[in-house]
């Protein structure tokens, strides 16, 4: 949880990198609250759930693109190839093969390494 709550402090930071654990730990978490939330809205009728959903979404999408950025800046790659993933069938591949590629070893150009930042000794 403290994954996905460090890239809800960072909403909008396009800057910097974001580990590999980082990325797919808020995937996950961000994958299981929609998951909730859209099941909750199909079987119910109630409009405050559809409502609570599309705000949901809505307010979590600028991270989301964030944290995209940040995870390809990891590979050193620049934060535009993300619109690789428009690329019908192979974009997304694409870009699900470099989120699961690991980061750079050591500083690269768009920041530093941020499993150096990892203080020594705690296992996270």
């Amino acid at each position: 949880m403290n994954w996905y709550i460090k890239v809800l402090k960072n909403y909008a930071t396009f800057s910097g990198r974001a580990r590999r654990k980082e990325y797919w730990m808020f995937g996950l978490i961000q994958g299981i609250v929609w998951g909730i939330l859209y099941g909750l809205m199909l079987t119910s009728d109630s409009s405050l759930i559809a409502g609570i959903f599309i705000v949901f979404v809505l307010a979590t999408l600028v991270p989301s693109l964030a944290v995209v950025v940040r995870r390809l800046h990891d590979i050193d790659r620049s934060g535009w190839f993300y619109f690789i993933s428009l690329i019908p069938v192979v974009g997304p591949l694409i870009l699900l093969v470099w989120s699961c590629k690991a980061g750079t070893t050591g500083a690269n150009r768009y920041g530093a390494d941020p499993k150096a930042e990892q203080p020594a000794g705690i296992i996270q």
